[in-house]
């Protein structure tokens, strides 16, 4: 299935508000603001959200949001012990929002070009009241860099397969589309208010429905984020992601309990059964574990592959092999680790 590259809006598109949550992000925010600055769309807002940052941010959108045309900014100074300080946020903005239809990204994004809003809109027709976008990290050299875009290209299959099929249950807050009244309609945040994360994938666990959401894959549409640089920091951010996932409805818990498991599963036998061939000196079973991994490794091949096409080749064809591998050894490792330290503190950073 073919995909549209929209670089003009449609006659009476609606009026969009962009929505960008700022925690001591000025470095980052003098690189985003311009590029959202500069969106060729007919009418529409960007609010930063500047949430108690300390960094000089509040002096720089002071001094520089007049040099903006689209651009205004809210402070907000207090946290509160009944919500967390990122939905706090975001629900201010909602509040403070201008225009219908709110689109969510983060300070350390950036955009494909100047059509990104457009690209999101479009995707709005037939009644759709949310849209989820892809959001790739930047390419960078080193094993992290390369495991964080395998990591969020295998995440983006399976939650744009899932909507595709009509069963969404997750959405990344870096590319998110929906309209502010579904959020009021569906009391925003309140079921998982004091919930670390889960602004993007927790919402869209309870407010998606197979008829009200659209996917986009137009490269258009595609907002780059700046990946983290250090394991600790890459860590502390999945903790908060999967300790989320616990919050999920039954369903989309078995399902993705059941992926990551048959994962897992399929490289224990794997390995058990190699050790077993070895021990017994059996070449022809040692023959057909081999074929059936080869098998194994055509078909992903084959159906990523061209996933990936898709998804603007996130990660090196070459290397879905030793993709295959890390994720054994991916979930094997945060499983343990969420095991051990079920309580630890959570943060947004």
């Amino acid at each position: 299935m073919g995909y549209k590259q929209y670089t003009e809006a449609a006659p009476g598109a609606p009026a969009v508000t962009v929505l960008v949550c700022a925690w001591n992000e000025l470095e980052n925010l003098t690189e985003l603001l311009p590029l959202l600055d500069a969106q060729d769309y007919p009418e529409f807002e960007v609010l930063v959200l500047d949430d108690r940052s300390s960094d000089g941010t509040h002096d720089f959108l002071k001094k520089h949001v007049f040099d903006w045309e689209y651009v205004r900014f809210i402070r907000i100074d207090t946290e509160h012990k009944h919500i967390t300080p990122k939905k706090y946020a975001l629900s201010v903005g909602m509040k403070h929002a201008r225009y219908p239809i709110a689109l969510m990204t983060d300070a350390d994004c950036r955009p494909t070009g100047t059509n990104w809003i457009t690209s999101m809109v479009a995707q709005l027709s037939d009644g759709k009241d949310i849209v989820l976008g892809f959001s790739p990290y930047i390419r960078k050299a080193g094993l992290l860099n390369w495991f964080i875009r395998c990591e969020t290209f295998y995440t983006a299959v399976q939650y744009l397969s899932f909507a595709r099929t009509g069963w969404p249950y997750m959405g990344v807050g870096r590319n998110l589309m929906y309209r502010t009244s579904l959020f009021f309609a569906t009391k925003g945040f309140y079921t998982h208010k004091g919930v670390v994360g889960g602004d993007d994938d927790l919402f869209m666990n309870q407010a998606a429905t197979p008829e009200n959401t659209a996917i986009n894959l137009d490269p258009n549409s595609f907002m780059y984020s700046v990946p983290k640089t250090s394991w600790n920091s890459w860590f502390v951010q999945k903790k908060r992601h999967l300790s989320v996932g616990k919050l999920y409805k039954a369903r989309y818990k078995f399902l993705l309990g059941l992926l990551s498991g048959s994962h897992v599963g399929v490289w224990v036998v794997g390995l058990a059964c190699l050790v077993y061939g070895i021990y017994s000196q059996d070449l022809l079973f040692l023959q057909i574990l081999g074929g059936a991994f080869v098998l194994r490794w055509l078909v992903q091949a084959i159906v990523l592959g061209s996933i990936n096409k898709r998804l603007d080749r996130t990660v090196e064809v070459y290397s879905f092999l030793f993709m295959d591998l890390a994720f054994f050894v991916y979930y094997l490792f945060m499983g343990f680790m969420l095991l051990i330290r079920r309580k630890a503190k959570v943060q947004w950073r």
